[in-house]
């Protein structure tokens, strides 16, 4: 079995051994006509993906998709804001050199993005407190981060019941156990926080706990302000 890599020095090895492999213009082929991937077995479908081939397969013709968050024009086509547009306009004027960045990513970008989130005039910025890097989208921050505690003698991570499907996956993959802590009473459509709360109190010390900053997923539920401080200082507590 092969795994292709991309980078340009893959390629150009890859190139010289597909040329030695050649015998009387042909390329050599494995022996076996069975398919590398015929043991590995195929993960369960992901819901909202399902959902979107589900619709797209839908011959209904007044259909509405509210599955993914993502703009879309009366056509059901997606829908490019005009601000965007606008940015890509002044990227390519910059005419920028495509350079590598490095391991931790574009460090003006990263730093521009840490002000945004947190503020220019945040005690936590000011005094060097916060740091960060440029990964690939949330899931790919999130892989990134439960590989680094875990490499740091992290055990296991609480996620919020529920939370996004694929974080289980992420962090159990990363080498952590998974732990859930309450968030959301279905009965109620409301949130659970006397229940979470005790959940926090109840951890052991040194835990990791993964918080949605904004527009839980998928509850869209989130605390107030004075909840938040509550969570900041039990959190400290708690340690």
């Amino acid at each position: 079995m092969v795994l292709l890599s991309l980078s340009r020095s893959a390629l150009r090895q890859s190139s010289s051994l597909i040329q030695k492999s050649r015998f009387n213009g042909a390329v050599a082929r494995s022996m076996s006509t069975a398919s590398p991937w015929a043991n590995f077995e195929m993960a369960p479908p992901d819901p909202i993906v399902g959902l979107n081939e589900a619709f797209a397969a839908d011959d209904f013709p007044s259909k509405v998709i509210v599955g993914v968050g993502a703009y879309r024009d009366d056509a059901g086509k997606p829908y490019v804001l005009p601000c965007i547009r606008e940015a890509e306009k002044l990227m390519m004027a910059k005419n920028l050199d495509m350079e590598y960045t490095g391991i931790a990513g574009e460090p003006k970008f990263v730093d521009l993005a840490l002000k945004f989130v947190y503020g220019e005039d945040s005690l936590p910025m000011q005094e060097n407190r916060v740091h960060g890097v440029q990964a690939l989208s949330g899931t790919g921050g999130l892989r990134v981060f439960g590989e680094l505690m875990q490499r740091h003698g992290h055990k296991h991570i609480y996620l919020p019941n529920p939370t996004w499907g694929n974080h289980n996956a992420i962090f159990s993959n990363s080498g952590l156990a998974v732990h859930k802590y309450r968030y959301y009473d279905a009965d109620s459509s409301d949130l659970d926080f006397d229940n979470m709360m005790k959940d926090f109190k109840e951890m052991p010390e040194g835990s990791i706990v993964l918080l949605h900053a904004c527009a839980h997923n998928p509850t869209g539920m989130d605390p107030t302000m004075e909840q938040w401080k509550e969570i900041s200082d039990t959190v400290k507590k708690q340690k």
